[in-house]
């Protein structure tokens, strides 16, 4: 049974790592600032979802367990809020989307 749970935590972790690793490249790759707002926002999200429970299936006590479930459920509410009112203030600033020109190249870089 303990090796199940390892197992199990390490691919939780190797997977939210791996999922961070190319959300970075999508911020990177990604035209214009609301396809960066949304590439950072999911892999922020998925994985803390990833990362906190495989830490929680190594945890040694449950107080330790309850911390980081805490941590977990606070960075699901505040995620999401923060990518959404960066996209909103954007928007009200005037920032468009990115657009593809006809010819098909980018028409903001």
């Amino acid at each position: 049974m303990a090796l199940a749970i390892e197992i199990a935590s390490w691919v939780l972790l190797m997977s939210g790592s791996a999922l961070l690793l190319i959300g970075g490249i999508g911020l990177i790759r990604f035209p214009d600032f609301y396809s960066r707002v949304q590439a950072a926002g999911l892999t922020d999200t998925l994985c803390s979802i990833f990362i906190l429970t495989g830490l929680m299936l190594q945890a040694d006590s449950v107080p330790l367990a309850a911390k980081i479930l805490f941590t977990l459920l606070f960075l699901l509410f505040t995620g999401p809020t923060a990518s959404h009112a960066l996209a909103k203030t954007a928007h009200h600033d005037g920032l468009r989307p990115w657009k593809r020109n006809d010819g098909g190249a980018s028409s903001n870089r």
